[in-house]
């Protein structure tokens, strides 16, 4: 009897289960499709069951992974396998393969990014070889490139769950997390929120057209430049606005003007390339500075941060999107919008506006 898939396994940072969970099931229903999302608190992963019969195929198809702010990975699931046996743990797996009819062209082994998940990176390593050697002697692995790939998210020794995706929905990075080394010469960790911003936010072949020498900018609220080093590295010249000091080699690389003003209130003497923001300060109020910025077309794109309240945090981001969209649109600017809670974000989330017109 084949299996149907019915679960929307996605990944995220462990402690916001609640908020993509809230968030799946709000998109969900808004699509007309009914379920329910199932989480362990810091457990790092959401299951949404679909109601009824109905594959879930298909909300994956409607909720892809780019549109979803708390989601790591995506994946169509089957139910958890668990209570496996140490002395064999492949044969259950690849029972539930020939079940689902499932073929893929390459496999990944997964875990949360816990302490726990950790903990098993060697024993998903130690049945790597044996499981892609079965499963290609099966016929269900084919020698392909990219294509379907088989995920199995090991939550413990003797659980795991089977999930599959599919080029153009999903991460190419193992567990959804992008990492990056971070560089010597930058003043601050927070350089990284933004070179992550630019892996998620623009195509890489896009990179020579839209990120590149000469290009002017914004940085707002710099001190003590984290943001600014990565504009200064792509060659850009760069208004950093902040009352505190700017790291030293940074202005001495002659691409920083540094103006001891208000990043609030302070406006840019043409149109710029670029405005960033890592200003720690209420959403809405940070939301109001961007829409001016955008309203008048000070930039051509931005990327700026949302910092999260405690509780309700998708509800605040939803609303914060939402008031966003709705002043653009009354203004008659055209604008791609998109929001995602990066893997070097922590108590915020990254947001990327870019202009059409």
């Amino acid at each position: 009897m084949n299996v149907i898939p019915q679960h929307l396994l996605l990944l995220c940072r462990p402690g916001f289960e609640h908020d993509l969970a809230a968030e799946v099931s709000d998109k969900a229903a808004t699509l007309g499709w009914g379920g329910e999302a199932a989480f362990v608190a810091n457990g790092g992963v959401v299951d949404f069951r679909v109601a009824g019969e109905a594959p879930v195929n298909g909300l994956h198809r409607d909720l892809p992974l780019a549109g979803l702010v708390f989601a790591r990975q995506s994946l169509v699931a089957l139910p958890p396998l668990v209570g496996l046996s140490r002395e064999d743990r492949l044969s259950p797996i690849l029972e539930q393969v020939q079940a689902s009819v499932w073929s893929f062209e390459s496999i990944w082994h997964e875990t949360p990014d816990t302490n726990d998940g950790k903990a098993l990176v060697g024993l998903s390593k130690a049945l790597d070889r044996p499981l892609t050697s079965l499963l290609r002697k099966r016929g269900a692995l084919r020698r392909k490139a990219g294509g379907r790939r088989l995920h199995l998210l090991w939550t413990a020794g003797d659980a795991v769950q089977l999930g599959i995706s599919f080029p153009g929905n999903r991460s190419e990075h193992p567990g959804g997390i992008v990492r990056l080394r971070f560089p010597k010469a930058a003043p601050s960790r927070s350089t990284l929120k933004l070179e992550e911003a630019w892996h998620c936010f623009v195509p890489r072949e896009e990179w020579p057209a839209r990120l590149h020498e000469g290009m002017q900018a914004a940085d707002l609220g710099a001190a003590p430049g984290g943001w600014t080093y990565q504009l200064v590295a792509r060659g850009m010249h760069v208004y950093a606005i902040d009352n505190g000091p700017m790291d030293k080699a940074l202005m001495a690389s002659g691409q920083v003007e540094h103006l001891r003003e208000d990043g609030f209130v302070w406006e840019p003497p043409g149109r710029l390339d670029w405005l960033v923001c890592d200003i720690v300060d209420k959403p809405a109020r940070v939301m109001a500075m961007i829409e001016r910025w955008l309203v008048r077309r000070w930039c051509r794109e931005a990327v700026f941060n949302l910092k999260l309240p405690m509780k309700r945090r998708w509800q605040e981001v939803a609303r914060c999107l939402a008031h966003l969209e709705a002043s653009l649109g009354e203004a008659g600017v055209r604008a791609e919008l998109r929001c995602r809670h990066l893997y070097h974000d922590r108590e915020e989330v990254t947001v990327h506006v870019q202009l059409l017109d």
